[in-house]
């Protein structure tokens, strides 16, 4: 699959910095891959987080992700830490 327009959302906005919220079907490793985020390149800035929640249909696997950088229209993400208890 590919990135969701649809099941992305800001849950927090603050001082030039947002909090994103996705939830993906695709794993976690296809949601941390290259190019994935690039959809977003005009909404993001680099440092901004994404809750993501990925493989929703078979394994939950929630990620906290930051925006690494943004290169013309390129978006790398890392991961911060598993949101899992």
């Amino acid at each position: 699959m590919s990135f969701m327009s649809k099941d992305f959302s800001v849950m927090a906005y603050a001082n030039g910095f947002t909090l994103w919220n996705y939830t993906s079907s695709d794993s976690l490793d296809t949601v941390k891959g290259a190019n994935y985020f690039d959809d977003i390149a005009p909404f993001a800035r680099v440092g901004d987080m994404i809750l993501t929640i990925a493989d929703n249909q078979t394994t939950i696997s929630p990620a906290i992700l930051a925006v690494t950088s943004i290169a013309d229209g390129a978006v790398s993400v890392s991961e911060l830490g598993s949101a899992a208890a």
